[in-house]
């Protein structure tokens, strides 16, 4: 029998790594001739880089970059030189973590130090670079990422721009004669698992600049800076941001990603399922054991389970879902094609005993299944 297991993490309480070492252990003491397959899985969001690094096997880059205000920082990223693959979270560099509350201000910050870090991966060898753009502090539309990599932008003067979002309205023109031509010889992938467009009522400042400091006015004022930088783009790079679905995610970041990198905008967890060269470690798999903190009707938007059913399904692999809660009911369970599912809840004697012995309770649904399948 093969047994994959397959898990996104259990918030607060389980990472998806804890979890494969868990049902690893109770397969291996019930059922020891079983090939066992550990694919642990994540959704772009907090933990992400462990799991990134269970399939990279890299190493901690420390590099001393500029944080959303232009301060000196230490940031960090991953790098296996191997495969000459590069990780790079965004907050690492311009994250909202980077400041203390009453300096966020997202009009005034910059993305440069995200910049700085690829230029750094670049010049490492770096050939391909998966780039997570959530948690950012940013509005600049990339500007500061791309003036790091030697893009420069003008104002009707033909000085350059400070890179904030603030001054986005003030570009008049984008001189690409600078530009490290090296980023044109790397691969990027953008963790991308927002699909705001750039600008308008569900565009980056509307939705996200008030979490990053603005006030009404600010938002304003950013929307129309995103507005004008937008048409500047559509004559640049003969593209339409407005048709980029996740071109207003990190502060217009996605959008950036796709211009001055060039790179593929993606959900986290697809980024994960490749890296783990899922669809081909699951073929002849009897079981893929997956779980969540909980799992819902929101699992069917493109969360990790949904991702996991969208392969198992054609391969006719029988699913099992372990999670800390199911709001869902059994024949949904039946139609999104899950075979077996058991909650922790049902074993806990509370919420906070799901939570606090998350790692007891999995041993238990473990065994309930073992016994079912033998």
């Amino acid at each position: 029998m093969k047994i994959v297991i397959a898990p996104d993490k259990f918030k607060n309480s389980l990472t998806s790594l804890e979890f494969c070492d868990i049902v690893e252990k109770q397969i291996k003491l019930n059922l020891p001739a079983t090939n066992i397959v550990k694919l642990p899985l994540a959704d772009g969001g907090d933990g992400t880089i462990d799991i990134i690094n269970y399939y990279l096997h890299g190493i901690k880059i420390f590099v001393t970059v500029c944080n959303p205000l232009f301060a000196a920082t230490k940031a960090s990223y991953l790098y296996a030189v191997n495969s000459q693959t590069a990780f790079i979270e965004m907050a690492e560099a311009s994250g909202l973590k980077l400041l203390k509350p009453a300096e966020i201000d997202c009009k005034n910050a910059t993305s440069f130090g995200t910049g700085e870090l690829i230029l750094d991966a670049i010049n490492k060898g770096a050939k391909k670079i998966i780039l997570g753009i959530g948690g950012s502090a940013t509005n600049d539309c990339g500007i500061g990422m791309a003036t790091a990599l030697g893009y420069r932008f003008l104002d009707n003067k033909n000085k350059t721009v400070n890179p904030i979002g603030a001054n986005l309205s003030k570009i008049k023109s984008i001189d690409i004669s600078k530009v490290n031509t090296k980023i044109f010889d790397v691969e990027f992938q953008i963790a991308c698992d927002v699909t705001n467009p750039l600008h308008g009522e569900n565009g980056a400042a509307h939705v996200y600049a008030a979490q990053k400091g603005a006030n009404q006015t600010d938002i304003l004022l950013l929307d129309q800076g995103l507005k004008d930088f937008s048409k500047l783009i559509t004559k640049v790079f003969n593209i339409n941001p407005q048709s980029v679905s996740g071109a207003g995610a990190a502060g217009g970041m996605g959008i950036a990603s796709k211009i001055f990198l060039k790179g593929n905008l993606e959900s986290g967890n697809k980024l994960i399922k490749k890296l783990s060269n899922f669809d081909n470690q699951i073929l002849d798999a009897d079981w893929i054991i997956t779980g969540e903190g909980k799992l819902d009707y929101q699992t069917l938007s493109g969360k990790t389970i949904q991702g996991i059913l969208d392969a198992s399904v054609k391969k006719n692999i029988k699913v099992a879902a372990f999670c800390g809660a199911i709001d869902i009911t059994e024949r949904d369970l039946n139609t999104m094609g899950i075979s077996y599912a058991s909650q922790i809840i049902d074993e806990a004697k509370n919420l906070d005993d799901a939570i606090n012995n998350a790692n007891t309770h999995l041993n238990t649904i473990t065994k309930h299944f073992i016994k079912q399948i033998k």
